[in-house]
């Protein structure tokens, strides 16, 4: 194996969530009387936390208006979850093959809340998966890579030993801050040459691209 922590990103990265993420936004903000959403404005902001997400899409915005939004968008997402999505191509028997290895570590780093991801690790049941995860809502969001630091620390893996995987421009600046290997997942939210600029490590289109890579 090449790192001793491999950290991923979750929407658009291992969960082929970016739909429903586009659907429940654009219905909440219609719901909560700001008007109507741009499906390619949602998708930008996929990765980052909920009121850093809501501030870029909707320049001007108030704090109470903000706050109903974000209530609607919990309300849509949660009754939409009724319905489990599914990992892409390749994810389980992947993440299945890196836990074959056992002095590698698996973290997720996600700009969802706490209790959205500890839902979907409960009703897919891979919470069992990883060793550590960090949210948006317990530390910095994402670019920042507070998230990195404190599961390189939680792990006990030095930086240099350590790669974040993921679909956005957000998941890679975040890993270069920290001058942190990235890999760039092209399936994902962001374009190939957006990704390209954060000059991520490796590139890849399948996450079965991503396992070869990092076991041979």
């Amino acid at each position: 194996m090449r790192y001793r922590l491999v950290i991923f990103d979750w929407d658009g990265t291992l969960m082929d969530s970016e739909a429903r993420i586009v659907a429940c936004m654009q219905a909440a903000a219609r719901d909560s009387g700001w008007g109507e959403l741009p499906g390619e404005a949602v998708s930008d902001i996929i990765g980052l936390g909920l009121p850093e997400a809501i501030a870029r899409m909707c320049p001007g915005i108030t704090a109470e208006q903000a706050e109903r939004l974000r209530e609607c968008y919990a309300h849509h997402f949660v009754a939409a979850e009724a319905e489990p999505l599914s990992f892409f191509p390749g994810v389980e028997a992947g993440v299945a093959r890196l836990r074959e290895y056992p002095e590698t570590r698996l973290a997720v780093a996600t700009g969802k809340s706490r209790r959205g991801l500890d839902r979907v690790f409960a009703e897919s049941g891979s919470g069992a998966w990883f060793h550590a995860s960090r949210t948006a809502d317990e530390t910095h969001s994402k670019p920042h890579p507070r998230m990195l630091e404190e599961l390189l620390a939680e792990c006990g893996v030095p930086v240099e030993e350590a790669v974040m995987v993921g679909d956005t421009e957000y998941d890679l600046e975040m890993a270069r801050g920290l001058s942190m290997d990235r890999v760039a997942m092209t399936y994902g939210v962001h374009a190939p040459e957006r990704l390209a600029a954060s000059q991520p490590t490796f590139t890849t289109d399948s996450f079965s691209g991503l396992i070869d890579w990092l076991t041979h």
